[in-house]
């Protein structure tokens, strides 16, 4: 197991650092998915995610509170608006398929919100 979660670490680093320069995709999350999994299998890496001078302190402060910054989750916000609006426009989709995205992108806003939140300055 030891070796899944070693490799699914770094496939997580790898789409985070790819989230964190893409628009419309979340590099963060994929980060702290990547810190659960070198808890499990190294360290070492564990260490060197949650003591990087960048994505350090967003990591240490999701694990101790849950909590994201206000600009994070502004970000967070806006992108899945207009992530809803790119769907909107491109798909046309039915309304029922509409409500659905709808429902799903205000869950994921409402949790986002709903965190604690920490003093911004994160560089994430």
């Amino acid at each position: 197991m030891r070796i899944i979660y070693f490799s699914l670490g770094w496939v997580m680093v790898a789409l985070g650092v790819i989230g964190l320069v893409m628009p419309l995709m979340p590099g963060t999350v994929f980060l702290i998915v990547a810190v659960a999994c070198f808890a499990r299998s190294s360290p070492r890496f564990e260490a060197w995610l949650l003591d990087h001078p960048t994505f350090g302190k967003p990591l240490r402060d999701w694990r101790a509170a849950g909590a994201i910054p206000r600009t994070a989750k502004a970000m967070a916000c806006v992108g899945m608006t207009i992530g809803f609006l790119v769907f909107w426009y491109s798909v046309d989709p039915s309304l029922p398929l509409a409500v659905g995205v709808a429902i799903m992108f205000l869950a994921c806003a409402a949790y986002v919100v709903s965190r604690p939140a920490m003093a911004d300055g994160s560089g994430i």
